[in-house]
Parts: C-alpha cells; sequence; structure tokens
C-alpha cells in the first residue's frame, strides 16, 4: 500500500505515525534544524512570545518531541506539563539541560490523561497535523485547558493557491525523500511530511474546525510566507 493510501484513514495513519516517530527520535533535533533552515527555533520563539506572560501558569506543550517549546514555557516561568506519543522522545527530553521544572509522560493528543480546565495554555509544535483525528484532538485541548485558557499551534500550511501548493509539495517530497533514504534508507520516512500536508485541511480549515469546536477569538498567522502558521484560539472564559 503506497504512503499516501496508508495514512488517508485513521486507522492506516494512526500506527504508521507511532512507527515513524519512534524511528526518527533520535535524529529529531537534526531533521527539525535541516528541514527548515535553521528557521525552527525561531518560529517557536515567536509561537512563546505570543503566550507571554507565563510565569505561574500550567502549560501543556503537546507533541513536546524533545523539549523545545516545553523548555522555553518553562523558562518564562511556566509550570509546564510536557507530553508526547513517542516513548523515546521522552526519553531524550528528561534527559536534557535544565530539566528541571518541566514534567514530562508518554500520552495521546486524542485522549488527554488530564482532567477538564486542568492547564492555562495549551502549545504544539507540529502536532495537529500528524493526529489521526483532528477534531477529536482539537476536543481534547478545549476539554483540558481553562476558561479563558489559550491554544497555540505551529505547523505547516498547506497553500490554496493550486501552483504555489503544488511546487511546495513536490519540494518537500523530494527534499524529504532524499534525506529519509540517506538517514534512514527509507524515502517514506519524511516523504510524509508532504503527504500528511495533503490530507491537512490547512490553516483556514483549521480555524474552522477550532470554532466549530467552541473556541473563540481563533485567527492563524503566517510564517515563512504562508507557507506556515501560527494558530491562536481561546477557550471562551467563564460567565
Amino acid at each position: 500500500m503506497s504512503l499516501r493510501s496508508t495514512i488517508a484513514t485513521p486507522e492506516g495513519k494512526a500506527p504508521f505515525v507511532r512507527s515513524l516517530f519512534a524511528t526518527i527520535a533520535n535524529r529529531y533535533d537534526l531533521i527539525t534544524v535541516l528541514l527548515s533552515y535553521g528557521q525552527d527555533r525561531r518560529w517557536k520563539r515567536r509561537l512563546i512570545d505570543l503566550a507571554s506572560p507565563l510565569r505561574g501558569r500550567r502549560v501543556l506543550d503537546l507533541a513536546c518531541g524533545t523539549g523545545d517549546l516545553a523548555f522555553a514555557a518553562a523558562a518564562q516561568g511556566g509550570e509546564v506539563t510536557g507530553l508526547d506519543l513517542t516513548a523515546r522522545m521522552i526519553e531524550l527530553a528528561r534527559g536534557k539541560t535544565p530539566a528541571a521544572g518541566v514534567r514530562f509522560l508518554v500520552g495521546d493528543m486524542m485522549a488527554l490523561p488530564f482532567r477538564d480546565t486542568s492547564f492555562d495554555v495549551v502549545t504544539t509544535g507540529y502536532g495537529l497535523r500528524n493526529v489521526p483525528v483532528l477534531e477529536t484532538t482539537i476536543a481534547e485541548i478545549h476539554r483540558v485547558l481553562a476558561p479563558g485558557g489559550l491554544l497555540l499551534s505551529l505547523d505547516f500550511n498547506r497553500p490554496a493557491n493550486a501552483t504555489l501548493r503544488a511546487a511546495y509539495l513536490a519540494y518537500l517530497s523530494v527534499v524529504g525523500s532524499v534525506v529519509g533514504a540517506l538517514l534512514h534508507r527509507n524515502p517514506d520516512t519524511y516523504r510524509y511530511i508532504a503527504e500528511s500536508i495533503r490530507h491537512y485541511p490547512g490553516a483556514p480549515g483549521v480555524v474552522d474546525r477550532l470554532e466549530a469546536a467552541g473556541f473563540t477569538g481563533v485567527e492563524w498567522r503566517p510564517v515563512l510566507g504562508g507557507l506556515m502558521a501560527i494558530h491562536v484560539a481561546h477557550r471562551r472564559a467563564a460567565a
């Protein structure tokens, strides 16, 4: 079965993503730098700046990977929990310094192991695009956010312009295939990025789904000329 067919359904995408991130965990930091041409950290700083001030606020970083956003939020005084589906990612995050002040655990974004209204801020970098069912994950984020809470998400966009989209996906597919073949002897490893974008609703579509789930003040901010996006959304404050 082709990669495109495999990730076209939740039943196919879920095991593929689990296997994928277990495979790439040890090289995850390197790959995010290479594929973003060194811009990834700057984009993440921009996201954290949108969440400020964080001192004393309860922060949940989803799909935390090796901890970039979690550590950045903790550095600003947040009480941070990082959650990732991949045990090796969590192991690597816990091994970093300064790991103090951040609690890391393995968990699923589609079934968050937290009580309702547990967090003031939820962040995620490259998380929403990778879940098997986007609507389920958005509902879970809404559930664990306190009234007035803030969601911030950084991810690839799916450009609306057909010509730009075709060129963008072709570029990501070629580069991803080469890097995947070199590092893992499997072109699908990073070609997945382009294929996942094909199935992604794009920034405006994510706005629609966030609003449908009850978020307010939803907007997306273009990054890299709109090829990437940061979503900003709020859970409605208590009456």
